[in-house]
Parts: structure tokens; C-alpha cells; sequence
């Protein structure tokens, strides 16, 4: 009896030590959540628990930066507390990359840069928003802009191959272009593409705005690779007006979604809205993920 009472009292603490392993074994894996901010905002991001931004291609690898201030941003990527995972404006205004004005040697040209850019600064994804690059003159035929996008993506996405980064399309609402403007029109870019490095940033914030309904993330399915989100009446960071976005994560569950939700939006009080919006959105997520809410 004294022999079996003191294993019992041996084998204690490893027997919960298993009991807590199942629990993490068992426990639903769920998406990480980023932000969009400046690195200047690093620490801040850092401190309410985020440990991925995403940063302005245009600021920080842009291929008209000199080697000297593109080494610079480099050690300032490399030095941040969070990893700069991403970056966004991709292309500037003055590049077409739709419509009838398309220089493609520009485009592919400025995209090669940037990807090498991107690369050696080990941010892993560059998103392809770049509203006013895409936007069309109003009667242009959108079905032969969407043949020639594709021809162009195709061509982006070897390039993207060639860089190891990987190019993620986002939707944009119709106030700030007039092309590709939900998931669904994304996706069918992105579906036709057909390649590893080429896939969807599906962009919360602008299928709301669009009345876009949480059934198109089903449909998109494993084109999705990113995710973008803010409130959508002024573009507010997550918990500022209170939006709901669980029917939206609900879909993100049902087609196994576990990458990554970086939250883009606006804030006049960064020191206090970032820190709430990583609670607020985490709190939803593991609401939906864990516990299968709505």
C-alpha cells in the first residue's frame, strides 16, 4: 500500500504534465492576428500582444530608395520587436497595372525590384491592393481588363516564385477603385492565375462595405492565404464602434483558416485603440475557433 501511494505521489506531476499536453494538442488552432502600422509603432504593437506587422512597401522597399536608406530599413525591419511580415502599397498611382495603359516592362520591371527588395528584408508577403494602379476609365470593357490582368499576374506570380515572397490580391470597395471590387471578382483572378505564389487577401472590411456576404470566404475557399480586417463605418480598428465579425470568421472556421488577420484600419488614439483592437478581435476569434460561435 505504502509502495502504490508513494508512485502515486511520483507519478503526480507527470500525469498532469500529459493531461496539459492533450489540452494544447486538443485546443483548435487559430488564425494569428497582425496590424498595419507604422514601425515607428513597433513597441506599441509589441506591448498589446501583436508579433507581425505589416509596413508600406513604398516607405520601407521601395526600389527608389538609394542602397544606403534601403540597408537602413532594412536594419530597422530586422532590429523591430515584431517581425514585419507584410507590406502593402505595392504599386504607385502612376503605374497601371489594368486597363488600357499598361506598360508591362514598367510593371514587371518595378515589381522585380521590389520583390528583391522584399526579400532581403525577409517580409514574406507583399499586398496587392494598389487601388489607383487598377482603376479603369469608366467605359472600359471590364471582361478584357480581367483577361489582361490575368496575363499579367501569371507573370507577377513567377516572379513572386522566383523571390519567395507571395503575392496576396486584395478586394478594394468601389469608393476606392472601380475593379475587383469584392472576393468573388478576386478570387476568379486569382483562381484563373493558378499559381502557389499568387493568392487572396480576403479584406473583411471591404466585402462589408460591399454588402459582400460571409458565404463568398466559402466559395473563395483555399485561395484565401490572408486576411484583412476593420469596422466598417470608418474603417475603425476592431471594437472602437463594436462590429461584429464572427459570421465573417465563422466562414473562415468552416474552410479551415488558420493563417493570419491583420487589422488595417485608422485610429486617432493609437496608444489606446491598438492595445483594445488586439483584445477585441482576439476575443472573437477564440469565440468562434474555440467555442464555435457565430
Amino acid at each position: 500500500m505504502f509502495l502504490n501511494r508513494s508512485l502515486l505521489l511520483i507519478l503526480l506531476p507527470f500525469m498532469g504534465q500529459l493531461l496539459e499536453t492533450a489540452n494544447l494538442q486538443n485546443r483548435p488552432k487559430m488564425p494569428t492576428v497582425g496590424i498595419v502600422v507604422p514601425i515607428e509603432q513597433d513597441e506599441l504593437a509589441y506591448s498589446a500582444g501583436f508579433r507581425f506587422i505589416c509596413e508600406s512597401a513604398r516607405k520601407m522597399i521601395a526600389p527608389s530608395l538609394s542602397a544606403e536608406a534601403a540597408a537602413s530599413k532594412r536594419t530597422q525591419i530586422k532590429s523591430a520587436k515584431c517581425k514585419v511580415l507584410s507590406c502593402n502599397l505595392f504599386f504607385p498611382g502612376n503605374i497601371k497595372i489594368a486597363g488600357p495603359q499598361v506598360n508591362e516592362q514598367r510593371v514587371l520591371g518595378y515589381a522585380d525590384s521590389l520583390l528583391h527588395l522584399a526579400s532581403q528584408a525577409g517580409v514574406q508577403y507583399l499586398v496587392l491592393g494598389s487601388g489607383e494602379s487598377r482603376k479603369l476609365p469608366n467605359d472600359y470593357d471590364q471582361r478584357i481588363a480581367k483577361d489582361n490582368f490575368v496575363l499579367l499576374c501569371k507573370k507577377l506570380a513567377k516572379l513572386a516564385k522566383k523571390h519567395k515572397i507571395m503575392i496576396v490580391l486584395e478586394n478594394l470597395n468601389s469608393g476606392e477603385t472601380n475593379f475587383l471590387n469584392t472576393v468573388n471578382q478576386a478570387a476568379d483572378i486569382v483562381r484563373r492565375v493558378d499559381a502557389p505564389s499568387f493568392k487572396l487577401n480576403a479584406d473583411i472590411y471591404h466585402m462589408m462595405r460591399e454588402s459582400e456576404l460571409p458565404e463568398e470566404i466559402l466559395s473563395a475557399g483555399s485561395l484565401i492565404a490572408y486576411c484583412e480586417v476593420a469596422e466598417k463605418q470608418t474603417r475603425s480598428l476592431p471594437g472602437v464602434a463594436g462590429d461584429d465579425f464572427r459570421p465573417y470568421l465563422a466562414a473562415l472556421k468552416k474552410i479551415n483558416y488558420h493563417g493570419f488577420i491583420f487589422i488595417e484600419g485608422n485610429t486617432k488614439q493609437p496608444s489606446v485603440d491598438v492595445p483594445s483592437s488586439f483584445k477585441y478581435i482576439s476575443g472573437q476569434i477564440s469565440e468562434v475557433y474555440q467555442f464555435g460561435g457565430k
